[in-house]
């Protein structure tokens, strides 16, 4: 299948965030009295809104989190941004040879989404009116909700659209939408089950890296 446009997540697809996101989310817990390991955050929760881990936190654990709870971790996060922040080895030079339309449709919250792409470098690799937020729509990943957005607003029929996911969260959504969706565990907070958790939730193939991602867009320029 050649694809018309190619949809990718942001945060663990095309920003190495998911590592520094959940550390914001551990220091943030630390100074409410709650110890969570950042490296268990990122496995569990990866691929959620950050709305959407401060309900699983309280249902999960019983836990009572203030209500500032996502402004909280939100600072916390940019200011780890500010100085941490990198684009997933490899991505930059990927996307200065992808000649087909693409766009962005991620989890995180409008500011943070256009923030961290700003500061990773990767703005300019999409336009303004080609980068979706969970806020666009009225339920986030893991409904299709967002992908069809994205697909619908760039003139896509969902069919011709390829979509690039790091969680099982961001592939379960796709699949939904009825667009074929590649794995990717190019980011620093992929486990070594990520692979087989991305393909049972209904990836058609997984990307090691950007290099293997590459091999798999045909419609990806010679170097």
């Amino acid at each position: 299948m050649q694809p018309h446009l190619l949809i990718f997540d942001c945060d663990g697809v095309l920003l190495d965030s998911e590592a520094l996101s959940s550390q914001a989310w551990s220091e943030v817990l630390a100074r409410h009295g709650i110890d969570y390991d950042p490296v268990t955050l990122a496995e569990r929760y990866s691929g959620y809104t950050d709305t959407m881990l401060a309900r699983a936190l309280a249902e999960e654990r019983g836990l009572v989190l203030p209500d500032d709870i996502v402004e909280q971790v939100l600072d916390r996060a940019l200011a780890l941004f500010a100085t941490d922040l990198r684009p997933i080895g490899g991505m930059p030079e990927l996307l200065r040879r992808l000649p087909g339309p693409r766009c962005v449709a991620s989890n995180s919250n409008r500011m943070r989404l256009r923030e961290t792409l700003r500061m990773a470098g990767l703005s300019d690799f999409f336009a303004p009116e080609a980068v979706f937020s969970a806020q666009e729509v009225a339920k986030p990943k893991p409904a299709p909700d967002l992908h069809l957005y994205a697909a619908r607003t760039m003139g896509v029929p969902p069919e011709r659209c390829l979509v690039i996911e790091d969680s099982v969260t961001g592939v379960e959504a796709a699949r939904a939408a009825g667009i074929p969706v590649i794995g990717f565990l190019g980011a620093s907070h992929s486990s070594p089950e990520q692979a087989d958790l991305l393909l049972a939730a209904g990836a058609a193939a997984i990307a090691e890296d950007a290099a293997a991602l590459g091999s798999l867009l045909p419609q990806t320029a010679p170097a």
